[in-house]
């Protein structure tokens, strides 16, 4: 399995365990926020996924459709019950997300982990729809793109102390490009 792959499906593990109400719309919030707040601050996101501005909100297509339970590929089933549940409200249904395997904190690095626990922390009791808002902020990465565009990750920068420059990543991102060649990969 791709090391992305599995810190996707380690990070919707953790994002399970650590947080209440973690439904399909929930979860498609927290990973948008691990891998943005990562690439501000790395210039790389977590989990590799592209993000496109959809009406709802930032959204991982992919992903998306992976939830599904009738679409669910053989690693997420590995890792992950998909159960369709009614809403407290009985107005509707919605995917909840468990996991099946304990979480392997092997596979991100100390700051992803960080990054990862926080995002937890901040959104443990928020409903996916209570996310909605902070998502839409005016100046967000989602907010500065056309809707069903994909969403630039340079957008997460900005003049904040934890933010990388524009030229940093531009010059890490070559930099990765140039070692890649070297090795041959």
């Amino acid at each position: 399995m791709a090391r992305q792959r599995e810190k996707l499906l380690n990070a919707i593990i953790y994002f399970a365990q650590k947080t209440k109400f973690c439904h399909k719309l929930k979860l498609m919030k927290l990973l948008y926020y691990l891998d943005f707040w990562h690439f501000k601050e790395t210039g790389k996101p977590v989990t590799g996924l592209t993000y496109k501005a959809w009406d709802n909100g930032p959204v991982p297509p992919n992903i998306y459709h992976e939830i599904e339970p009738d679409k669910n590929p053989s690693d997420m089933q590995e890792y992950l019950f998909v159960e369709s549940e009614e809403f407290e409200n009985n107005k509707g249904r919605c995917l909840h997300v468990r996991p099946k395997k304990a979480f392997n904190k092997k596979v991100f690095t100390r700051r992803e982990l960080k990054i990862l626990e926080d995002v937890a922390f901040v959104f443990k009791d928020a409903k996916g729809k209570d996310m909605t808002d902070s998502t839409h902020l005016k100046n967000s990465p989602w907010s500065k793109t056309e809707r069903g565009e994909a969403i630039d990750y340079l957008l997460a920068l900005d003049d904040e102390d934890n933010s990388l420059s524009k030229e940093e990543v531009i010059e890490k991102i070559e930099l990765n490009t140039e070692i890649r060649q070297i090795i041959g990969e």
